[in-house]
């Protein structure tokens, strides 16, 4: 990632950013503009249309003079949101820069410089495989304010969250010839080693076997590269809450015997997005020193077929003795997540209990490609990370728990019927995973990522690839805990 600072004086020998407010307004900063600048600068805006809508960016070059190139960056109405969108802007503005200075206002808030330097952090990442050495950091950037002191806590909060969120980008771009059970349940083993509170378990395959997780077992039985489930754990000594955090982990899927199209298979390395998202968060709350108590439940498996493939007509006995009748191998996410929150419930007591899942393409139809579904009985729960989302960049809308749609789920010969082909896919699917929450049922919210967890191109913050969906939402929500 590369170096931000804030500093009171930093100079600006070459790029220097300036604030546009609505309208066209240049704000006032703290760091002293010559009155040279300034006047180029609102000559510029004057020709500009729009110049102070968020992310907008004007760029003046200053040929043998200081600074050597002038950015105007528009906030919006300078909220959070206004400034992440102009931090990214500014970002992809100057990748040819070894150093730029950005000018806040003297007034600026906590949240803008965090907004700013998330915006900054996030559009600048580009995925590389392992090996690849051609990465760079980035321009060194310095942000100027009046008090360097009052920001550093609120610039260390945006580099923990974007370097999470660049994680679990890292984890869902990789390609699935690398990325299996094994190769995943490794990098978060690595992830979580050597910081301090954090613990890491590595369930395998025998051991899955031996305690009954019959869904991951099946999903995965077809693949040459078996089932792992990883958890990750932050626990500081005086946490109060607990918060269980599971995501679907399926580093690739076929389809299975339901085989999807070649073009429904391009992009399923980032079927795993919400473990990854999970992972991440649980490690960023651990580098946060969030007083609440996170255990993140990561079930990988990958869905191939194989002439040992679980089939569709299949019954799949859970971990804790519930069956489902699978009709489609292609609705496979559910099967581990139902193993994975039954377990959590039985043997980790958590308070609350949160899944996310790249599940439904309904969620895409419904809701486009920047917006998740979320579900939960409780309206405190599904305000408070849908809060949290809107605070972070991650845009969310509540979907009903339709109690009609429950008689979907009957089954001849299991418990529930894990896919029932007659429309709502999203809320039956949501419906699924809610028989598998017990007492926690009041207390559980599930979010439907698998649409906003990929950008087919660069978008504000997002780069092109994995979003890393999720880990600044669930960072926001653990922050209020």
């Amino acid at each position: 990632m590369q170096p931000i600072r804030v500093a009171a004086q930093p100079t600006a020998e070459r790029t220097l950013v300036l604030p546009v407010l609505p309208g066209g307004t240049l704000a006032g900063t703290a760091l002293p503009v010559s009155d040279d600048v300034r006047a180029e600068a609102v000559a510029l805006l004057e020709e500009a249309t729009d110049a102070g809508a968020a992310g907008a960016v004007q760029v003046l070059a200053r040929p043998l003079r200081t600074p050597v190139r002038l950015v105007l960056a528009g906030v919006g109405s300078g909220d959070e949101a206004g400034w992440r969108a102009a931090g990214a802007a500014v970002s992809r503005a100057v990748t040819a820069e070894t150093s730029i200075t950005v000018a806040m206002p003297a007034d600026a808030s906590r949240e803008a410089v965090r907004g700013l330097a998330e915006g900054l952090w996030l559009a600048a990442y580009t995925f590389r495989l392992p090996g690849d050495e051609s990465a760079t950091a980035g321009p060194e950037v310095a942000i100027a304010v009046d008090d360097p002191d009052r920001y550093a806590a609120v610039l260390e909060t945006a580099r923990v969250t974007a370097e999470a969120t660049l994680l679990a980008r890292d984890l869902t771009n990789m390609p699935s010839s690398i990325k299996g059970p094994e190769w995943l349940a490794n990098e978060i083993r690595t992830a979580a080693t050597g910081r301090p509170g954090v613990t890491v378990s590595i369930r395998e395959p025998e051991q899955l076997a031996a305690r009954g997780f019959g869904g991951k077992l099946a999903l995965g039985g077809g693949s040459a590269r078996g089932p792992r489930l990883g958890r990750p754990g932050w626990q500081p000594p005086a946490a109060r809450t607990h918060v269980v955090l599971v995501g679907k982990g399926i580093t690739f899927d076929t389809g299975g015997i339901s085989i999807k199209p070649v073009d429904g298979m391009k992009l399923m390395r980032k079927d795993m997005g919400g473990a990854a998202a999970i992972v991440a968060a649980t490690l960023g709350a651990a580098a946060l020193q969030l007083p609440v108590r996170v255990t993140a439940l990561a079930p990988l498996a990958e869905n191939m077929v194989s002439g040992s493939a679980f089939r569709p007509g299949d019954v799949v006995r859970h971990y804790g003795g519930l069956t489902s009748e699978s009709t489609n191998s292609d609705a496979e996410g559910r099967l581990v997540l139902a193993d994975a929150l039954e377990y959590a419930v039985r043997r980790l007591a958590p308070d609350l209990l949160i899944d996310l899942a790249t599940l439904t393409g309904a969620n895409a139809v419904a809701l486009g490609k920047r917006t998740a579904a979320v579900y939960s009985e409780s309206d405190d729960l599904a305000d408070a990370v849908i809060a949290a989302g809107g605070a972070g960049g991650g845009q969310r809308w509540r979907g009903p728990l339709a109690a009609p749609h429950t008689e979907y789920l009957g089954s001849d010969i299991a418990d529930l019927l894990s896919y029932a082909d007659r429309g709502a896919s999203s809320v039956t699917a949501a419906l699924y995973l809610r028989e598998f929450t017990g007492d926690l049922r009041d207390r559980w919210l599930h979010v439907d990522m698998s649409a906003p967890s990929w950008a087919d191109a660069a978008d504000g913050e997002l780069s092109k690839g994995a979003t890393g969906w999720g880990v600044r939402t669930l960072l926001r929500w653990l922050a209020t805990l």
